[in-house]
């Protein structure tokens, strides 16, 4: 029994294929909901033990800028890391069928992801480098030799791409493997 492919029909054309910033986009928009939940969590329990500690004298905790900045700085970094290195993608890529991955078409380790992690957090205009790239790379993937690429297979290695007969949708790219 074959079990069905996990690439929609009319999506194996791009299986592979390096992804735009449209797509890339609305998978960091996403990402950055998921981190802002995430921190909201966290001041949400901080409040319920310090209310929990002394009710009587309770206040909301107030956070400064640097505070907030740093906090969501570190979230940040650390959820797009710990996502790219287990599986290559995050939240925001699982849903717009995205997969980060190294130069030989594998999800990064540890130090790539975590590196990468920090450029895109501390120097997020690179990632528009996107738009005017012929191989639609940021300046992080450039300098990491990363690619992030339409999948929608499961985790581990791309698998290759579907044959080319050249009848792919109006400005699609051959499904080339990235860093090839």
């Amino acid at each position: 029994m074959t079990l069905p492919s996990p690439v929609p029909r009319e999506a194996a054309w791009f299986q592979g294929a390096s992804a735009g910033v449209v797509s890339r986009f609305v998978a960091a928009a996403l990402d950055f909901l998921v981190v802002v939940l995430v921190l909201t969590g966290g001041y949400l329990v901080w409040a319920t033990v310090l209310f929990l500690a002394g009710p009587r004298h309770f206040r909301l905790p107030a956070a400064g800028p640097f505070t907030s900045l740093l906090a969501g700085g570190v979230t940040l970094t650390g959820y797009l890391a710990l996502g790219w290195t287990l599986t290559g993608r995050t939240y925001g890529k699982r849903v717009m069928g995205l997969r980060l991955v190294d130069r030989d078409g594998r999800r990064p380790r540890s130090p790539r992801a975590v590196l990468r992690a920090v450029l895109c957090v501390a120097a997020p205009i690179g990632l528009l480098w996107v738009a005017v790239s012929p191989r639609r790379r940021s300046l992080q993937d450039i300098l990491l030799r990363t690619s992030v690429v339409y999948d929608w297979s499961r985790p581990g290695k791309l698998p290759e791409p579907p044959a080319s007969d050249g009848d792919g949708p109006a400005g699609a790219r051959s499904p080339a493997r990235p860093g090839r």
